[in-house]
């Protein structure tokens, strides 16, 4: 059984965002549910509003163009995200992260929006999003603004969003030309497990024969975290390897992971170490 709670279902943003300015920190938005509606059945939480912002016709635009890029609306589910062919040929560091959320059902009714909104440190899209410098458009009744993805995520279960405000869609920036990225993620079993470890990279091609790497991380600090001081070590013209020795060691300080039930700190930062060096050498194989 779940809480009581008044229900509503806005059809426009305007009406959303009118429900959500009036009843703040009473309210909160359903969009997919994977996350809200099992932490209102364990009792976690218990809003005295909900809002179902499923029928927000706005909230469901999903567009590519070589020239902006990807927006996703605050409704557009995994599952068609990954069905979206701007996400396939464009963005597949994006299709990998995600494809690796839950399981088919879950992606079924699960949000992009709602995966960096949930904001757990283990978010699978965040690592992506991180090295994709995706920004988040943020509404409240007041107005709009745009947060950069790495500026959203405040500490565990966190955001910068105010009571009365909403993601209302990602952009997405396309990515350099000739760039190559790909998602690594270290689970207890094949499905839908949280991440013990993920890590997304980027690597773009610089000049005629240079080449820099963006690395991103989950579930190793309390938000998602880019390793940007890391990052400048790959801008050396040396072999990968001597990078990554050299890389590492900054890589370590930038992450801080915790022992949970599943993982310790001591295999964290071993995973971070494996597929940190497994997933650059994949890139710059592939350059």
């Amino acid at each position: 059984m779940l809480p009581k709670f008044d229900y509503f279902a806005p059809k426009t943003l305007p009406e959303a965002l009118e429900l959500l300015d009036k009843y703040g920190q009473e309210a909160k938005l359903l969009a997919g549910g994977t996350d809200l509606i099992v932490s209102l059945r364990a009792r976690e939480q218990r809003p005295k509003n909900l809002i179902d912002i499923k029928g927000v016709k706005e909230l469901h635009q999903l567009s590519y163009d070589d020239g902006l890029g990807l927006n996703v609306g605050a409704a557009v589910t995994i599952n068609q995200l990954l069905q979206y062919d701007g996400i396939s040929r464009n963005y597949p560091i994006l299709s990998e992260a995600v494809s690796t959320i839950g399981d088919f059902e879950i992606r079924n009714r699960a949000t992009l929006a709602g995966n960096i909104c949930n904001a757990s440190p283990a978010a699978d899209s965040a690592p992506a999003l991180l090295v994709l410098d995706a920004a988040v458009n943020v509404a409240s009744r007041m107005g709009k603004r745009t947060v950069p993805i790495g500026e959203f995520f405040a500490g565990v279960k966190k955001t910068i969003l105010a009571t009365n405000e909403m993601v209302a869609s990602i952009d997405i920036p396309p990515p350099p030309k000739g760039a190559k990225g790909s998602y690594l993620k270290a689970r207890r079993t094949v499905g839908e497990d949280l991440c013990v470890v993920g890590v997304g990279g980027l690597l773009l091609p610089t000049g005629r024969t240079g080449k820099s790497v963006r690395l991103a991380y989950s579930s190793v600090a309390p938000t998602p975290v880019r390793a940007i001081d890391a990052e400048k070590v790959f801008e050396k013209n040396k072999p990968v390897d001597e990078l990554l020795n050299e890389a590492m060691p900054i890589v370590r300080k930038t992450v801080s992971p915790i022992s949970d039930v599943r993982g310790g700190k001591e295999y964290r930062d071993n995973l971070v170490e494996v597929l940190t060096r497994r997933l650059v050498r994949r890139l710059w194989e592939a350059m």
